[in-house]
């Protein structure tokens, strides 16, 4: 779907992006472990859903130590995943459908079993002896400053062939690459064109601001235990005691990203979505995304914490707002490394009316909109048993952070299966099955036309409609303890949108002599009417309304 006309290279802009976590969206082949065909059986379901492109988490050959977030081989599928064919195949299905495919690259670290890392650790002196980031310890042997790692500990591991330390700002066995190193940044974006040659249409660029270190390896600045939920890390975790202004973040990143930019744009309309783990949030959203020469997109953490409230979500949209420049952000709710949001916002027993409306306001924020596999199902984050966990974050953290593996339990397809219709049911998924979410599944949910699956769609193919919603200006209407309301503008189009973030009914006023034209039963929103000079919200109440 490659094009350079005008027409199609701003095809993000506003777009629908779907993530699938391949090992827990579809098991072809009855081995626990959801694959590449799986993902393509299923692509007429996405499709039908209204979304515009799909994001493929890391389906590269890799050890598996962070579920393939540790890559070996940045250029061959993993075996448990299928063959490159598979992925050509299902690459075009989803062209067939309309589907833009965008994949996971991890370009900030490697495996430790990557070619690249088995040589340079081996000496000093070989040829990719600096393409990874080593540092001599200190003259009492501990580490070369204070810098963490976001799964725990100190972030540098001590390698007995180079008897030197290596940088790792996760796992000891996802060692970082050195990109002050050219060499390196000339070997990944060779990467990035071959993915492109087999017909991808975007990247999404995993943890990106990581990318660079500062040079000097200065100590990064305690500020002490934060107050309140730190989005970058939980509470439990004391990686978010410190400033960090040394370990990540760099301004190099920003020429990084340009010659990355440069790279997809000589070669079609392909999109950059870019990871933004950084305690600045949205600020740095911007910076990465304006000026048309870095990332398209962008997003942040600022979303994915308990937080909802009108007031803070409002806050997150001004700092972005009130930063200069042309920068887009792409608003994600949930995804593979956070509780699910149906759970942060509405605990064990979400509210309908709290799922409906948090699909109907993320899909009405200026940007670009990523639903996680089964949010549209509404699916609650699962509870897993201490010894059914996988994710070695959650393991080192428990009890406090059970990581993040109640988020990655299987699909379920079909209520009535043993399996919930992941697999043949011949062999236990790689994580349990949720049983709270089989009343939930999509053959359930299919057949109910009041359903979270048949509300997500109406409501997609309806912003289709409404330009305003796409392209359109924000305007952020007066603040209110419950209601966090705008208007999106484009071309003298307005549409009103309002949404009651509490569980207690709520008055809002109306300003000046605006009639409302009331969009609910196209937009299939509910539990708000305009009243005189009022509009009145039920508990969770939202309204999508064209102002005259």
């Amino acid at each position: 779907m490659n094009s350079n006309t005008e027409a199609t290279r701003e095809w993000w802009r506003g777009s629908v992006i779907y993530q699938v976590y391949p090992r827990s969206f579809a098991d072809s082949n009855g081995d626990g472990i959801g694959d590449l065909p799986g993902i393509t059986a299923h692509l007429p379901y996405i499709a039908d859903l209204g979304v515009d492109a799909i994001w493929l988490s890391p389906f590269f050959k890799s050890p598996m130590k962070d579920f393939g977030y540790d890559v070996a081989d940045h250029d061959a599928v993993d075996p448990m995943f299928g063959r490159i064919d598979d992925f050509v195949a299902l690459t075009a299905r989803a062209h067939e459908l309309g589907l833009r495919v965008i994949i996971d690259q991890v370009l900030s670290h490697t495996s430790d079993e990557h070619a690249w890392f088995v040589e340079s650790r081996q000496s000093r002196d070989n040829d990719k002896a600096d393409w990874y980031v080593w540092a001599d310890a200190k003259p009492d042997g501990t580490p070369p400053n204070n810098w963490l790692s976001v799964f725990g500990g100190s972030a540098w591991q001590w390698d007995t062939r180079r008897r030197q330390y290596y940088l790792h700002n996760f796992l000891a066995a996802q060692p970082d690459l050195n990109f002050h190193c050219p060499a390196v940044q000339d070997a990944l974006l060779e990467t990035l064109g071959r993915w492109l040659d087999r017909g991808v249409d975007g990247f999404r660029l995993d943890a990106i601001n990581f990318c660079f270190h500062d040079r000097l390896l200065r100590d990064n600045p305690g500020r002490g235990m934060p107050e309140g939920d730190d989005p970058t890390a939980p509470a439990a975790n004391p990686y978010s005691w410190q400033l960090h202004l040394h370990d990540k973040s760099q301004p190099e990143a920003l020429q990084f990203l340009r010659r990355v930019r440069a790279l997809v744009e000589a070669r079609g309309d392909a999109t950059l979505l870019g990871e933004i783990g950084d305690e600045r949030g949205m600020a740095m959203v911007a910076q990465y995304t304006e000026g048309g020469d870095k990332l398209h997109q962008g997003y942040c953490f600022d979303l994915l914490s308990a937080e909802h409230s009108a007031a803070y979500i409002r806050g997150v949209i001004e700092r972005f707002e009130g930063m200069p420049g042309d920068g887009w952000p792409c608003w994600a709710l949930s995804n593979h490394d956070c509780m699910r949001w149906a759970t942060r916002w509405g605990g064990a027993h979400p509210p309908p009316g709290l799922l409906r409306l948090g699909v109907a306001l993320q899909a009405s924020l200026r940007g670009s909109v990523c639903l996680y596999q089964g949010e549209e199902l509404g699916l609650p984050e699962a509870e897993l048993n201490r010894e059914d966990l996988r994710d070695p974050y959650g393991i080192a953290m428990w009890p406090e952070f059970k990581g993040r593996d109640g988020c990655r339990t299987p699909m379920p397809w079909d209520s009535n299966a043993a399996d919930l219709g992941f697999g043949s049911g011949e062999t236990p998924p790689w994580l349990p099955i949720a049983g709270a979410h089989r009343p939930l599944a999509t053959d359930l949910q299919e057949v109910d036309p009041s359903s979270q699956l048949h509300h997500v769609r109406r409501l997609l193919r309806w912003r289709r409609t409404q330009p305003a919603l796409i392209h359109g200006s924000v305007e952020l209407l007066p603040a209110h303890p419950q209601v966090l309301a705008f208007v999106r503008s484009l071309d003298g189009k307005r549409v009103l949108c309002a949404f009651n973030l509490s569980d207690q009914a709520a008055t809002m006023p109306l300003r000046g002599t605006e009639r409302l034209g009331d969009l609910r039963h196209e937009s299939g929103v509910s539990g708000a009417r305009a009243g005189v000079g009022v509009i009145e919200f039920e508990p969770f109440g939202a309204l999508f309304a064209s102002l005259d």
